[in-house]
């Protein structure tokens, strides 16, 4: 059985979801400190700052999202989103590349860092 890959915007998209749910669970527990104001205060605060920070994370992808490649996944046939030089199907999760050089290769998500891109820019 193959390891199972995400889509790089679907991750964040789901980290930033968790972050809601996170923030909630944060200012939940501060109502069970509605005696002492400072805690409650301090937790309902603290929530606030994940949720805030996750309307950012939201706002980030959306915007980086508008500079995607898009392409048709040849697996499922659906439009998708390529983010860096290798990516997954956002429906399918198929692996997904643009560079020749990476075609046939296993699909390894190091292919899209700096150091791994100047390490076989060297070698070559």
């Amino acid at each position: 059985m193959g390891v199972k890959y995400s889509n790089k915007i679907n991750k964040i998209r789901t980290f930033a979801l968790s972050l809601v749910f996170i923030g909630f669970g944060i200012m939940y527990v501060g109502l069970l400190f509605k005696e002492t104001m400072w805690l409650m205060s301090i937790f309902m605060i603290l929530g606030l700052l994940s949720v805030t920070l996750s309307t950012v994370v939201y706002f980030w992808i959306g915007m980086l999202s508008t500079k995607t490649i898009k392409v048709v996944c040849p697996n499922c046939g659906k439009p998708t989103k390529l983010l860096g030089r290798v990516d997954a199907c956002m429906h399918c999760n198929e692996p997904l590349t643009l560079d020749k050089d990476l075609e046939g290769k296993e699909f390894d998500e190091r292919y899209n860092s700096k150091r791994y891109q100047k390490n076989t820019e060297n070698q070559k």
